[in-house]
């Protein structure tokens, strides 16, 4: 068995889906493993740190996939890497299915069995393989600290013999697993931090990190978290009840943090030019869905806003790119712990449960379809 790992190629990607740590443990269980030339720059992992592990180095990305049984990936290859990519491949990477249809469509053409590691089940048994979760960690992390480098104050309170300096005000939209880390950093930092979120179970989570609990509380946030785990989206009167609370909070801020996601969905808008007109000048918002649409009415993807008030938003792309070399560590374990019992202990062969909730739940496309319920609903090319 053959797993190779390309250099990833789309703009400001620095992961890279493997460490050292995992080649070692791969060729543990017997398989042979072909990282391409700097794959690991980015995650400032030198080529030889492979090879001291035993893995081929390969001089470009056709050569890398050469005779490959599994290719993992941190985001999907483009279509020129697909067209390489040999027939019958399996493929593991964060494929973006909803996003990125006419990509999924162009791996069932390819012949290639694609796993969706986004698409990971949220079941027990598949926490060490949850990418969202890894990655959103350490973004909610980012996220603080560009927003503490934007921000012109300090964030604990400060008392000096020249005056008293205020802590600053935090306010994280989502409590999710990006959100909950985003609450814990700037908790660390000093702040006074509120935070909302639409599942009434992230109230315990929230307090539990030392956060002030904001959210409009009635009957129909009883039933506002999926079966998954993920949040659904909330009916109009709801949405209003909740802006009027959030416009009164948001106001009061130095700091907003919005990490609100749908899977499937374009990000929910949650503060809109009103809000962002009613902070102070100097106040920082930093839209971590704004690949995804934004969460924030002024945020543009890539780019840093002013707004005529003073406040800068922040709408910076792949954050979890710009801790590589931790986010790399996650991801290639993820990973591991994904590809482990899909392995013959005895063969050292690809042995797969098709009916195993964990491969059923990430399959995406297989013998030249494209397989997941979520996806034939959706529907692609003809």
């Amino acid at each position: 068995m053959r797993i190779a790992v390309p250099k990833e190629r789309r703009l400001g990607e620095r992961r890279v889906a493997a460490t050292p740590e995992t080649v070692k443990k791969f060729r543990a269980l017997g398989v042979d493993v072909a990282i391409e030339a700097g794959a690991g720059a980015g995650a400032s992992i030198p080529d030889a740190h492979y090879e001291a592990e035993g893995a081929e180095i390969a001089g470009d990305f056709a050569a890398t996939v050469s005779g490959a049984d599994w290719v993992l990936q941190v985001r999907a290859p483009e279509a020129d890497e697909v067209a390489a990519l040999p027939s019958g491949v399996h493929l593991a990477a964060i494929l973006n299915p909803h996003g990125d249809r006419a990509g999924i469509d162009a791996l069932a053409k390819a012949g290639v069995i694609g796993f969706a590691m986004e698409f990971m089940p949220r079941i027990t048994r598949a926490q060490s393989m949850d990418v969202l979760s890894s990655q959103a960690n350490l973004a909610g992390y980012k996220a603080v600290i560009d927003a503490a480098a934007e921000f012109g104050r300090a964030f604990p309170m400060m008392m000096t013999a020249a005056g008293t300096v205020a802590p600053a005000r935090v306010f994280v939209m989502g409590a999710g697993v990006a959100g909950l880390q985003a609450i814990a950093t700037a908790k660390r930092l000093g702040a006074i931090v509120s935070a909302t979120d639409v599942r009434p179970a992230a109230k315990e989570q929230v307090e539990s990190l030392g956060g002030k609990f904001v959210m409009v509380e009635d009957e129909e946030t009883a039933e506002a978290e999926t079966e998954a785990g993920y949040a659904k989206e909330m009916s109009d009167a709801y949405k209003k009840k909740q802006a009027e609370l959030i416009a009164e909070t948001i106001a009061k801020q130095d700091i907003v943090i919005t990490t609100a996601l749908i899977p499937g969905r374009p990000a929910p808008v949650l503060v809109t030019d009103a809000m962002v007109a009613s902070m102070k000048p100097g106040s920082v918002i930093v839209d971590m869905a704004v690949e995804q649409g934004g969460n924030v009415t002024a945020s543009a993807p890539g780019e840093t806003v002013t707004t005529e008030n003073g406040v800068t938003v922040l709408g910076a792309l792949n954050l979890p790119a710009a801790l590589a070399a931790d986010t790399s560590a996650l991801y290639a374990k993820n990973l591991l712990n994904f590809l482990t019992p899909l392995i013959d202990a005895e063969s050292g062969q690809t042995k797969i449960d098709w009916d195993d909730e964990i491969v059923a739940g990430t399959c995406v496309t297989r013998d030249g379809q494209v397989v997941h319920p979520a996806l034939k609903e959706q529907g692609g090319e003809d």
